[in-house]
């Protein structure tokens, strides 16, 4: 009778379990070093979630992420970091998610009480006050500057472009530019007469 070595313990769990050695390493550190961190996981959990209901289920989803994050790579010499670093990426996570509302969730918009973005009384007079000083600013421009001006910043085009439109060159364009913005930040946020600075 042929005697057949005795087989160790990695093969019997490769063939019965399809368990490898490396799947085995990876059990006794999960074991022996990420479990024994549930007390202070818990505890750093209760200190930084808001919601006392949802601890226990977010410790299992950090042990399923480090298991996995350590199966896919390596296991980490360093535990206690590795295990809080998951831990503070769920929670990063769990904040981002809780912050987006799916539009699907909203039946009628209108149940939703979201402050309109229309500005108050005092910002609109302040809105009308800036813009009445910019039309007479723009008015003491030179023609041919005011022109230059409201053709970059109203109609947007390029210095390229509005030496087409005038006829003049994109040097002659910047030159108009500066000055006109200067005069208008001038007229616009100079201190009003009588308001010397000191």
């Amino acid at each position: 009778m042929v005697e057949k070595p005795e087989a160790s313990r990695s093969e019997i769990l490769v063939r019965r379990f399809g368990v490898s050695a490396a799947d085995e390493a990876l059990h006794a550190w999960f074991v022996h070093d990420v479990l024994p961190l549930e007390a202070v996981l818990m505890q750093f959990l209760r200190n930084n979630w808001r919601n006392a209901s949802e601890v226990e289920d977010l410790c299992q989803e950090i042990y399923l992420r480090a298991y996995e994050a350590a199966a896919a790579n390596d296991i980490p010499e360093r535990t206690k970091p590795f295990v809080f670093a998951v831990a503070r990426n769920l929670l990063i996570d769990r904040v981002r998610r809780d912050q987006v509302v799916p539009i699907e969730a909203i039946n009628d918009l209108d149940e939703i009480e979201v402050a309109a973005d229309e500005p108050g009384p005092e910002r609109s007079i302040v809105a009308k006050d800036e813009l009445r000083r910019l039309s007479i600013a723009l008015g003491k421009l030179p023609p041919r500057c005011r022109e230059v001006v409201m053709l970059k910043r109203f109609e947007e085009l390029t210095r390229q472009q509005i030496a087409e439109r005038l006829g003049i060159s994109e040097y002659t364009v910047a030159e108009y530019l500066a000055q006109g913005m200067w005069r208008l930040v001038d007229a616009l946020y100079r201190e009003p007469a009588g308001k010397g600075r000191s």
